[in-house]
């Protein structure tokens, strides 16, 4: 694993948001491909984050490949409205830190 996906996966285990928010870019961008909405950071407040944190269920979150340049996770999200995705993200990074990140998702199907 990597440096940026260990900082990220142990601030997410202590929900500090200090040491989550180290890990991105001032200008860090996430492209939503299925509406093409792109979030900047400071769209969302730490409390915001925190509340999606407990409201999507993630599952099996890994880190498949990590760099100077890139982070690739997957992970299986159980989202509000009851479905379920496989989910692949991939963070550009500038500057060692989380620059761009853009998803991938496939519905899992129902058992």
């Amino acid at each position: 694993m990597g440096d940026i996906y260990d900082r990220m996966t142990a601030a997410k285990a202590n929900r500090d948001m200090v040491a989550f928010n180290t890990c991105y870019h001032d200008d860090w961008e996430f492209k939503f491909h299925s509406s093409g909405r792109i979030v900047r950071r400071g769209d969302n407040t730490d409390e915001e984050t925190l509340e999606r944190w407990d409201t999507f269920k993630v599952e099996g979150e890994r880190c498949l490949y990590e760099n100077e340049d890139i982070l690739v996770t997957h992970s299986i999200v159980h989202f509000p409205n009851g479905s379920v995705d496989a989910v692949m993200m991939v963070h550009m990074k500038k500057d060692g830190l989380l620059w761009r990140t853009e998803t991938g998702s496939t519905p899992m199907p129902k058992e």
